[in-house]
């Protein structure tokens, strides 16, 4: 789909006085699998669901940084990604609100003028906090611009170092964090001299409808093993391969059976495997949004680690992916990142820090399954909605 093939129009008039124009960047065509597209599917249906006129953009402005899973390689062709933004989006009435830029330059979706339009009659820009400041430019037309730091920890310590280095931050109105602790005396991550607000990652909950899974069904989760590390103040901060190791053994402590659907590098598969995990290629078992859910609904519940850094500095993050299995009606079993700051824990969600904490929650979700499920169910429905997440966050901003 080229740069012509949706052209500026009548939508282009201003929306109705009660309608806010958004316009959502993310990080989706250059890693399209499901985890990914469920993350930002989330964002645009629930600001749609407000009654509110919603856009998608990304740009894929630097060498390989599209991911092909056909091939497993990364390349500079960015229509795998393209086509499966453009089947998902057209599934909930979001056609012709997206527009890709490639390392061309070329615009898929919408045009340049057209999406440059948009922007010059947006109520709000919002950066889910992956698209490293692209849209600088053409958001500067937009009415306020909102950061949503995805990476809490991480995020602030790369705008430490350039302050340090004497280069200017992005220009954004407000900043929020789904780290709920970013900020706040509860957690050590950096600011950068900004005020930070907290937010957590919406979930549609309809959108996962719950469905029967049998008491032989693992407790599974989806994860990348290795990131990039990051030193600040003389302390590396990494990623979930660090905080995996503190429950390597799991699987020895319960009788539940327990599974991961890994990608990334330098994974020990062997080493898992001896540890009694059952392993799933990521991208095979979740390659899109229908197969994300799908794997979530043939789960009993969910284990997960969090990324060494969101434990470190205690950010108070819970993932997207925690909120998709909590709507649909699994259990959620997660390391402790403060996150039980902000969210009930104890029947349906359980933090845990250490492998006994871990094998306990999970044994006793075994015990009584149904009553934990609607537990999960109502946490997601109660304090992750994404209408009432994102209605008390356009209140906040104004919109």
């Amino acid at each position: 789909m080229g740069s012509d093939s949706i052209s500026a129009n009548a939508s282009l008039s201003p929306p109705r006085a009660d309608v806010a124009r958004i316009i959502v960047s993310a990080y989706a065509v250059r890693f399209p699998v499901g985890g990914y597209m469920s993350w930002v599917l989330q964002w645009l249906v629930g600001f749609q669901r407000l009654g509110h006129e919603v856009y998608f953009v990304e740009k894929c402005s630097w060498p390989n940084a599209c991911y092909d899973p056909a091939t497993g390689q990364m390349t500079d062709d960015c229509s795998h990604g393209v086509a499966a933004l453009d089947r998902l989006l057209r599934e909930f009435d979001l056609a012709e609100r997206w527009s890709v830029v490639d390392i061309d330059g070329r615009y898929h979706g919408l045009s340049r003028e057209s999406i440059s339009a948009h922007f010059r009659s947006a109520d709000v820009f919002v950066d889910l906090g992956l698209a490293h400041d692209e849209w600088s430019e053409e958001a500067a037309a937009a009415g306020l611009r909102v950061i949503v730091d995805s990476d809490p920890g991480f995020t602030q310590i790369l705008w430490e170092e350039c302050l340090a280095e004497g280069e200017p931050l992005p220009s954004y109105d407000f900043h929020y964090s789904v780290g709920r602790n970013v900020g706040t005396p509860s957690s050590t991550a950096p600011t950068a001299g900004l005020t930070w607000r907290g937010i957590f990652n919406p979930v549609n909950v309809d959108l996962f409808p719950v469905r029967a899974v049998t008491g032989a069904a693992p407790f599974t989760t989806i994860m990348s093993w290795q990131g990039k590390a990051i030193r600040f103040n003389g302390v590396a901060y990494g990623a979930k391969d660090l905080e995996f190791a503190k429950f390597f053994e799991l699987p020895h402590a319960t009788a539940q059976p327990l599974e991961i659907a890994v990608g990334g590098s330098n994974v020990p598969m062997e080493r898992l495997a001896a540890a009694g995990w059952r392993i799933r290629n990521s991208v095979e078992v979740t390659g899109s949004f229908d197969h994300f859910r799908c794997y979530i609904a043939q789960s009993r519940g969910e284990f997960s680690v969090a990324k060494h850094a969101y434990v470190a500095t205690n950010s108070g993050w819970f993932s997207d992916r925690g909120a998709a299995y909590l709507a649909s009606g699994r259990p959620v079993v997660m390391q402790d990142t403060g996150f039980s700051m902000h969210l009930p824990c104890g029947e349906g969600l359980f933090a845990v820090r250490t492998v006994e904490e871990a094998a306990a929650a999970i044994d006793e979700i075994d015990r009584d399954w149904e009553r934990h499920s609607k537990a999960a169910r109502h946490i997601a429905r109660e304090f992750l909605d994404a209408p009432k997440v994102l209605g008390h966050f356009l209140d906040e901003i104004g919109v």
